[in-house]
């Protein structure tokens, strides 16, 4: 393919990065730039152009050692729903923008320290970065099948570089505040990561089941080839030594990398996305290395004998066969992995520059004396110089350093590099002894040896100068060998150096903190920083400072750099926090942490101590005063945390309470609609009984059918009083738990015609047509008398409600795995779905007043709900097919 045609092609995907950045900071809370899954995606930043084309390399040359940088991650990605969680929460509530500020704020927010953190990770990741610009450079020229020009303005890389550092600078620089999300560039590396997976994947199926016919096939062809079994096993103990080594360094680098650190802590939005990354990456990184191993010895296959570089394979087979489409997606995947990398990790590195050394080194003096305004646009454009100038100078290093070096190699480097944070990183998290001076010593002693042992003769081993360094050691002492330092002489040189230089760093850092205590702010953070749990809601007051400090002093500097609105949101913010009066004019040590951590994001940790320092008069503190306040503190952080739960229990206890008396009322009122409703009910017949009876009484000449009548309607009345009471007592016997079933096994149809025979007049009456569906021989476990008293109240209320003319009620028995449906339909006008639930209560007609009443007391289909309810069935109401009412009930079945 041309060069022209290609550079389309990249310019066309980056204007593709520019959109999906841009879109997704102005759709910064949408749901499809703010998940769970574009955070674990971005976490894939980890594969970059190493493991794109670098991993194929080292697999094809060297077998299964490749594996070892990602089983790491693999078995440690479990442990971050406890340890990252903690960073997280660590970096949240202390405003932490780098892993530069993380380590210096956990010593004393100590400005040496974040300074020598900065130097070790640009000494790791600025040829990481070259690294990836080389990738770009020897795949574009392989694609395009053009030869490097050593003339910088005619190297097609050059431009990539300008083109990837001027999208870096402008979005990774659009907030002062370090710490604030970056959803553009977030999304885009998401993005990216699916993309390069996508391209990646494709060529390996590609490759095994188009080239070759399956994994098998490419196994029994390479199993031909010189060394294969050599190279396929992990060979002996110090082989597998070797592996133990590199599989540390990997996990290291994980939560290490300055890149993954932004990504993985930084970019974290919420705490649960964890759970998620914790599958979906090591998936990931499975997917990824699935058809490694098929392409580097497919590779082999195809091109034994010749000279070509296997770091890419991926793009000669391809090529090879005359696939022009795959070959430039594979390309394109190899670009997403290594701009990904080097956008976010010059975002990374250029705010560790400038809050660690460019500001508290000189820079600080010209802040403090300029408007808000002026400073914000300052530290934005110094961080946009940073971002570019680090790109073009890792272009630099590309061009005359990493252009005789292989990308596994230049890779293993800068992991054994940033290696050295280790101690300082994880003692920061679980040892309360570690101290600056430890971490400081620890670190540049590790760096010396890592120096020595792996940095130097790699310098000299690309050199043409003569030297016995290697071979003899220093001063000629075979001890000194770098590559076998105190003749240890069975690791390969990145382990070797890995070993030394973190046996030193770590005995260092444990001896200097044990010899030499920390000052009182380096204990302090120390207990925040291994008990974030207690201190999350309320850091602030678990931040030990003595002296005075005067609110106004304070809110000056905030202003200067935070702006007036900002701040006056910020101090109201802490004052309904912790209930502070607003007029109070001292400040105390809350204030203190509150107001550096507002300045954090900004200038980072150390230079936000020095400002607020210079405002305030601090007494000394003796370790033992700290740790006697700390006490206190934990004291009154469980005390407020019990007087919290007991606070929510009495909201919880209040809001039941006042749940049970709404509930009272109501039910009071529903007693008092209902006693008007039965008293009602209970009136009319003994009005018609008092009625008929004083007639007999005071007439003596009524005809003796006319008395006939009267007496009747007396027995009557009588009759539905009785009915009614007994209703009213069944009720009150049932709600009160005095009634008693006396269960038995009967035959439920039978049951069902009992109750109908009664009641078959009145069906005739109305011209219904009757029917019962249902086995005869269908047992259940029943009262049968109060299963009569439901179908008569059930068949009652059918009967009622039928049309007058062609009425139709349906009484259906169905057989169920463990109980008996019967459901009783009928054709009448049917239940509005709203009354579902209210016919089957007591006060269903006193509450419903405004509509013409019917027939009957209302209690029939609440003592039908009570029956059901003590034979553990269920009772529903709903409608049929034609719209009428059907009333279903369930029994247990027979019981054996």
């Amino acid at each position: 393919m041309s060069s022209v045609g290609l550079l389309i092609i990249l310019v066309m995907y980056l204007a593709l990065l520019f959109f999906i950045a841009h879109w997704a900071e102005k759709k910064r809370n949408s749901k499809w730039t703010n998940n769970k899954y574009i955070y674990s995606l971005s976490l894939a930043v980890y594969c970059t152009a190493w493991t794109y084309y670098g991993s194929i390399g080292v697999a094809a040359d060297s077998g299964l050692s490749y594996l070892s940088v990602y089983i790491g991650p693999i078995i440690i990605i479990p442990a971050w729903i406890l340890i990252l969680k903690k960073i997280i929460r660590i970096s949240r509530v202390n405003k932490v923008s780098s892993i530069a500020d993380f380590i210096s704020l956990r010593y004393g927010n100590s400005r040496f320290l974040g300074a020598v953190v900065t130097i070790i990770c640009l000494s790791g990741i600025l040829p990481y970065i070259a690294l990836q610009l080389k990738a770009i450079s020897e795949s574009f020229h392989l694609v395009t099948q053009t030869v490097s020009n050593k003339f910088i303005f005619d190297d097609s890389t050059t431009y990539v570089a300008i083109a990837l550092a001027l999208f870096s600078s402008y979005y990774g620089t659009r907030y002062v505040d370090a710490s604030e999300k970056r959803r553009g560039i977030v999304t885009a590396v998401a993005l990216e990561s699916i993309l390069k997976l996508v391209f990646f994947l494709m060529v390996g199926i590609y490759v095994t089941y188009f080239v070759f016919d399956g994994f098998e096939d490419i196994y029994q062809k390479a199993s031909l080839l010189e060394n294969f079994h050599k190279k396929n096993t992990i060979g002996g103990l110090p082989q597998a030594i070797n592996w133990f080594f590199l599989c540390i360094l990997s996990i290291f680098a994980i939560f290490l990398l300055p890149r993954q650190f932004h990504v993985s802590v930084i970019e974290n939005n919420r705490e649960n996305h964890i759970n998620t990354a914790i599958w979906l990456f090591p998936l990931y990184l499975l997917l990824f290395n699935i058809f490694v191993y098929p392409i580097a010895w497919g590779g082999n296959v195809l091109f034994d004998g010749k000279s070509v570089n296997s770091d890419t394979y991926s793009l000669l087979i391809p090529q090879f066969f005359g696939n022009k489409v795959l070959t430039v997606l594979v390309f394109l995947g190899g670009f997403s992995a290594a701009i990904s990398m080097i956008v976010v990790s010059s975002i990374g590195l250029s705010t560790m520059v400038s809050n660690n050394l460019i500001i508290p080194y000189g820079f600080l003096g010209q802040l403090q004396n300029e408007n808000q305004d002026t400073i914000n646009k300052k530290i934005v454009n110094t961080r946009k110089v940073g971002i570019f100038s680090l790109i073009i100078i890792s272009y630099f290093i590309y061009r005359f350093f990493a252009l005789d070096y292989n990308l596994f190699s230049i890779g293993l480097v800068a992991f054994v590099i940033i290696a050295q944070l280790a101690p300082a990183f994880f003692g920061a998290l679980f040892w309360r002894r570690g101290s600056r001076l430890g971490a400081v010593w620890g670190i540049i002693v590790g760096f010396v040896l890592c120096l020595y042992t792996l940095l130097i003769p790699y310098a000299i081993g690309i050199s043409s100068a003569q030297t016995t360094f290697i071979s003899k050691g220093l001063f000629g002492l075979e001890l000194l060998k770098p590559f076998q330092l105190f003749g240890l002489d069975y690791l390969n040189p990145v382990p070797h150096a890995l070993y030394w230089s973190l046996l030193f760093n770590f005995i260092t850092y444990v001896a200097v903190s044990v010899s030499f205590k920390g000052n009182y702010r380096e204990r302090n953070y120390a207990e925040m920083f291994l008990d974030i749990n207690k201190y999350i809601t309320n850091h602030e007051n678990a931040f030990v400072w003595k002296g005075t400090a005067y609110r106004t002093d304070i809110e000056k500097v905030l202003i200067r750099f935070l702006g007036e609105e900002r701040t006056k949101r910020a101090m109201n913010i802490f004052n309904l926090k912790y209930n502070v009066d607003k007029n109070e004019e001292l400040a105390d040590a809350r204030l203190i942490k509150f107001s550096e951590n507002l300045l954090t994001g900004h200038i980072g940790t150390a230079s936000a101590k020095i400002l607020i320092s210079s405002v305030v008069k601090e007494e000394k503190i003796t370790l033992p005063e700290v740790l006697k306040i700390l006490e206190e503190s934990k004291e009154n952080i469980i005390i407020n945390k019990k007087l919290i739960e007991t606070s929510n229990e009495l909201q919880e206890i209040s809001a039941k309470l006042q749940e049970a008396n709404e509930s009272l009322i109501r039910k009071d009122k529903q007693k008092d609609e209902f006693l008007d409703t039965v008293t009602h009910e209970l009136r009319t017949p003994i009005t018609a009984i008092r009625a008929s009876s004083e007639i007999l009484h005071d007439d003596d000449d009524i005809p003796d059918d006319l008395k006939k009548q009267f007496l009747q309607n007396i027995i009557s009345e009588s009759d539905r009083l009785n009915r009614l009471i007994d209703k009213i007592l069944d009720l009150e016997k049932f709600e009160t738990g005095k009634q008693k079933v006396n269960l038995s096994n009967n035959k439920i149809v039978e049951t069902i015609e009992k109750s109908v025979e009664p009641l078959i007049q009145l069906i005739n009456n109305k011209n219904i047509s009757f029917y019962i569906e249902g086995s005869h021989v269908l047992e259940a476990y029943y009262d049968e008398d109060r299963i009569f008293q439901v179908m008569t109240n059930l068949l009652s209320n059918a009967i009622k409600f039928c049309p007058d003319s062609n009425g139709l009620i349906t009484i259906s028995v169905n057989d169920r795995i463990d109980h008996i449906l019967v459901q009783v339909s009928d054709n009448g006008k049917g239940i509005s779905k709203n009354d579902f639930e209210n016919i089957f209560d007591k006060f269903y007609q006193s509450t419903n007043q405004n509509f013409k009443k019917p027939i009957g007391s209302g209690l029939g289909l609440a003592i039908c709900k009570q029956i059901i309810e003590h034979h553990k069935g269920k009772i529903w109401a709903s409608n049929n097919v034609t719209g009428g009412a059907c009333l279903s009930f369930t029994l247990l079945k027979n019981k054996n």
